[in-house]
């Protein structure tokens, strides 16, 4: 009766876990990296990855247009009117803000921000993958823009930037220029 409950007890386990196999080799239980398809290509101790359909600028900015805009680019020290979402890359892809949320104020953005609005119209989306030394100066979220809303947005993202070697710093942000408003 023990030997049957250890059998049952062994498929368990390995749902829980997810990421370890179970075999059996003579009564014994022996543990396998299982082949995760989710995380395959990631790797979490580098601070720079190259996406092959993306664009990657000198600054190692890397973009790709979601939907192209209409319409003329914004110039040099002209405001625009923009919506944006957010993910943590390094850990585990978190939203850390989503679109279509009220959002309002004005401030000055981060430099990668500031480099992906380059050559985008209005009604345009541009998915960006920011690496850290382009991200967030200092790795404070409270220096320069974006910054989320909710305190859950901030603690994900303020994790992320203060774990110093520990998780990859890399963003991705999706930005929609709604409007531009022209400077006086």
């Amino acid at each position: 009766m023990v030997e049957r409950r250890r059998l049952l007890l062994i498929p368990a386990i390995s749902l829980t876990i997810g990421s370890l196999q179970y075999s059996l080799e003579k009564g014994a239980a022996k543990a396998e990296f299982t082949d995760m398809p989710a995380l395959r290509g990631k790797d979490y101790g580098k601070t720079k990855m190259s996406y092959p359909d993306y664009t990657e600028t000198e600054s190692g900015l890397q973009y790709k247009d979601l939907r192209v805009g209409e319409g003329p680019s914004p110039k040099k020290g002209e405001t625009v009117v923009i919506d944006w979402d957010g993910y943590t890359i390094g850990y585990y892809g978190r939203i850390f803000e989503a679109r279509n949320k009220t959002k309002g104020g004005s401030f000055e953005v981060i430099p990668a921000f500031e480099e992906a609005m380059t050559g985008m119209r209005p009604g345009g989306v541009r998915r960006i993958i920011v690496p850290p030394d382009i991200g967030y100066p200092d790795n404070d979220l409270n220096k320069l823009g974006p910054k989320p809303t909710t305190f859950s947005g901030q603690r994900a993202l303020d994790f992320v930037l203060r774990n110093q070697g520990l998780i990859d710093k890399t963003l991705l942000f999706d930005i929609e220029l709604i409007r531009i408003i022209p400077s006086q």
